[in-house]
């Protein structure tokens, strides 16, 4: 909080203030959580479940507490599970409960097809859904560039299409966090910048899409079971105001159904 604080004279004006008490957090618009155990180096996202569900258990029923009307924003990983967690502690509606999801994952993708393709990554549009993980699922079939197809663009680009060149380029994308705690012992920068990206859509009531951590049940096929896991949605001063109906292939409606299995593997161990 101290160092925060000393920062003011280079901010607009901010009141910057730590407790350890919840009631400081009372009425909150937004609350995010990035409260978890740290991700050791060559550990699955999955793996750190059990260590972090303990903690939201004191964490998620203290902010429903004084924010009964807030929006809940989870960034902890595992994520997808950590945002069903959330919801299930909080009784809030699912609308009001997000996870960070695959919004980073997406901007390391636009950023690496753009780097393949030499333009701006501002220009790509792109999405990875699914979970925030291995089973991340890239939807290759809608990615356009300056509002033109990808395989259009590469054609009148006179760029060879090799799928193989795409693949790589997921691979590196879910590789990417596991590169970056393998070299500092942490992420942070890019997974602030995600979260600051949402809360800003939030806040502003800006009404922009993102691919995020959201209930998908009965959307693409999935079934089984309540599950949280990233699909494109409208975001506003009401939490998650609907979720784009984005073309898949059978192959990627497919592959989200398999991650959606995965999520519901581990979620179904937790007994909530």
């Amino acid at each position: 909080m101290l160092d925060l604080q000393h920062a003011a004279a280079f901010l607009p004006r901010t009141k910057i203030i730590a407790s350890v008490d919840y009631s400081v957090t009372v009425g909150s618009d937004l609350c995010i959580v990035t409260a978890g155990a740290r991700q050791i180096s060559g550990e699955s996202r999955l793996n750190l479940l059990q260590r972090n569900v303990a903690l939201f258990s004191s964490i998620i029923p203290s902010l429903a507490k004084y924010s009964p009307d807030s929006i809940l924003m989870i960034v902890s990983n595992p994520v997808d599970v950590l945002t069903y967690v959330a919801w299930k502690l909080s009784g809030f509606p699912s609308n009001r409960v997000i996870g960070s999801g695959t919004n980073l994952d997406s901007s390391r993708f636009r950023f690496l097809i753009a780097d393949h393709l030499d333009v701006n990554a501002q220009d790509v549009q792109a999405y990875i859904v699914g979970e925030h993980g291995d089973s991340s699922v890239a939807l290759w079939s809608s990615i356009s560039v300056g509002g033109v197809p990808v395989l259009s663009f590469l054609e009148k680009q006179q760029i060879a299409y090799e799928k193989q060149t795409l693949e790589n380029i997921h691979k590196e994308v879910i590789g990417s966090a596991y590169e970056v705690i393998s070299l500092k012992g942490y992420t942070s920068w890019a997974i602030g910048y995600s979260a600051a990206n949402l809360a800003r859509t939030i806040v502003r009531d800006q009404r922009r899409i993102h691919p995020i951590s959201v209930l998908a049940k009965g959307f693409y096929g999935i079934d089984g079971g309540d599950v949280f896991l990233s699909l494109p949605a409208q975001l506003g001063r009401g939490g998650v105001l609907g979720v784009t109906n984005v073309h898949l292939t059978d192959e990627e409606a497919q592959r989200l159904r398999d991650s959606a299995k995965t999520i519901l593997e581990v979620q179904s161990q937790l007994g909530i």
